[in-house]
């Protein structure tokens, strides 16, 4: 119960903090995302996006292949004594 309790009351600051720091007022904030929501509909947002995220994976396999290589290198040079 007092976890529930803390929960709604840390979601209620939080909600109050970001009303008290937004950096534009609620009106333009509305417009801002009904312009995205625009964008994202007509797809010229989310080629965009889907370009970003496959750059992203990309670059992602590649850190992952080079980690994978210098541990194996390590693992093997450990095995044989050779570090």
């Amino acid at each position: 119960m007092k976890f529930v309790t803390g929960l709604l009351l840390g979601l209620g600051i939080g909600i109050g903090i970001g009303l008290l720091v937004a950096p534009q007022s609620g009106e333009a904030t509305r417009a801002q995302l009904s312009e995205q929501g625009i964008l994202l509909r007509s797809g010229s947002l989310g080629d965009d996006v889907r370009t970003r995220a496959q750059e992203a994976i990309a670059q992602g396999r590649q850190l992952y292949s080079r980690t994978k290589e210098e541990l194996t290198d390590r693992y093997t040079q450990a095995r044989s004594g050779n570090l």
